[in-house]
């Protein structure tokens, strides 16, 4: 018997899914995984990474579960090109991806995250885990914790720089807020730390963002990695 809604409520949209991957089988197995999750469905499935970016513009997805290694255009260039702020800026929908790999500490993985995906995969996954990191991604938090990012991180060269000066400008209390988020604690570890309710917090993590021109929490870890900002 199936419980009607409750007069008035607004029901809730399901995660939108977008797949892509060179593989056929692999594909279409995740397809069927994902369509049989409550509260997500795939809308489209992409072959390459540039066939990605087109199906992307058709269909409007909230999560986009991205290969790495396919021809045409790989997953790293197709996350650069999905997640441009030029691009972004005309959708109507926030986008996130996820890499998928084959590989725990995947190069290509980091340069991924790099530009702005939110964390990445093994494909050797169980669905729980599949399912559980769509709805991660979709909320705006990471798929996988700040010491593992930095880690795989620290396996890709780059220069440490200074600060620049929008975190300069950071208050005292979004520095240490700042800190803490890049340190993988969630809204409410960083309240019961800073001893500020958890909705205050959230209110200053989306002006550390802000400010930082930062997409989300993860690239909250990567710009502290990438300043040394965490000692």
């Amino acid at each position: 018997m199936t419980t009607p809604p409750t007069a008035g409520a607004t029901p809730v949209e399901d995660i939108r899914v977008l797949l892509v991957d060179d593989q056929d089988l692999f594909r279409e197995g995740v397809r069927v995984i994902v369509d049989a999750q409550p509260g997500m469905r795939v809308v489209g499935t992409a072959a390459d990474g540039l066939q990605s970016i087109e199906v992307a513009d058709q269909t409007d997805p909230d999560v986009v579960l991205m290969d790495l290694r396919m021809p045409e255009m790989d997953g790293v260039e197709a996350t650069r090109q999905l997640l441009a702020p030029e691009r972004a800026a005309r959708r109507a929908r926030v986008l996130r991806v996820v890499v998928l790999t084959t590989f725990d500490l995947d190069d290509r993985a980091a340069a991924a995250i790099r530009h702005g995906a939110s964390g990445f995969l093994l494909k050797d996954t169980t669905p729980q885990q599949l399912a559980e990191a769509i709805r991660t991604v979709a909320a705006g938090n990471a798929v996988l914790a700040p010491t593992d990012l930095t880690r795989l991180l620290d396996r890709t060269f780059a220069t440490p720089t200074e600060p620049p000066p929008p975190y300069l400008a950071l208050t005292e209390k979004e520095r240490e807020i700042f800190t803490a988020v890049a340190r993988g604690l969630s809204n409410s570890e960083v309240a019961a730390v800073v001893h500020l309710s958890e909705s205050t917090v959230k209110t200053h993590v989306g002006a550390i963002l802000r400010k930082l021109g930062l997409r989300d929490r993860v690239q909250i870890v990567v710009f502290a990695h990438d300043h040394r900002l965490l000692g």
